[in-house]
């Protein structure tokens, strides 16, 4: 039976995360504010996002896009492993520009779940070299890994891709979150912001985001709250300034949403 544990090791590559976790724990509808790439180890688990219910077993790949609602839970009783890379908007669009000969666009991992041996492959060795200290050869070959792993895995957003767009009304009341998403905001603030009704706001936020619009404040403050603590911000000010009503409010929401405590995480930067 697999033991419930994280570990997010020390990585000096700035954008990046590297976590290993080993849990029987079903996580809730979520977003993340980096790309994710990751291979299962043991087990199995299953997740739906915007891509569709998809099934996940030992060897395969996974990936996640920034701000893709998805949540995860195990198959069977067992529970399941994988490793994990997150990384930074800016490091992916930066390596996708140098396959696309400079040309800088938006890119998405359009496959949820690959069985690729190859690609897992690519992913065991960029993790290994990225939890070990580099010279200047190690830090050639993450280079080169990282664009070889990606080459199987990214594909470029068109001008003609069917993407939705939220309504513009939408959009503002979303807005008003993500500018200050430590604010005390009711819905009839969202609807005086955007100029529609409680309802309309609470049935185009589901629609565009996934979320309710309650649902989608409280991920835009743990999103916060991670990056303060990522930066060495103390948990208490982190969950004052994020919005929280205490640190206890702020470490149930960061264990259910990422499966690890807020100072467990802290730890990996320290």
């Amino acid at each position: 039976m697999i033991k419930g544990q994280f570990k997010i090791f020390p990585c000096e590559v700035v954008g990046i995360e590297v976590v290993e976790a080993a849990t029987r724990h079903s996580f809730p509808r979520h977003t993340h504010e980096q790309y994710g790439i990751g291979v299962i180890h043991q087990g199995a688990q299953k997740s739906h996002s915007g891509r569709g219910m998809v099934e996940a077993g030992p060897g395969n790949v996974i990936t996640v896009n920034p701000g893709e609602v998805h949540d995860g839970m195990p198959i069977g009783d067992a529970g399941r492993s994988w490793r994990m890379l997150y990384f930074a908007p800016a490091i992916i669009g930066e390596a996708a520009g140098d396959m696309n000969e400079g040309v800088q666009k938006t890119c998405e991992f359009s496959q949820p779940v690959m069985e690729d041996a190859k690609t897992a492959t690519l992913f065991q060795q960029l993790f290994s070299t990225m939890t070990t200290t580099s010279n200047t050869s190690s830090q050639l070959h993450r280079e080169e890994l990282l664009l070889r792993l990606l080459e199987g895995i990214v594909r470029e957003r068109s001008d003609h891709d069917d993407l939705y767009t939220p309504p513009l009304p939408i959009r503002t009341a979303m807005d008003l979150i993500d500018d200050e998403p430590a604010a005390l905001i009711t819905l009839a603030d969202l609807a005086r912001e955007s100029g529609l009704s409680r309802f309309q706001v609470l049935r185009g936020f589901v629609r565009a985001t996934g979320f309710t619009p309650h649902a989608y404040l409280m991920q835009r403050r743990i999103d916060l709250a991670r990056r303060l603590i990522a930066r060495g911000s103390g948990l208490a000010d982190t969950a004052a300034v994020s919005g929280f009503a205490d640190q206890s409010h702020m470490t149930r929401l960061f264990v259910r949403t990422y499966g690890v405590s807020p100072g467990a995480y802290a730890a990996a930067f320290a």
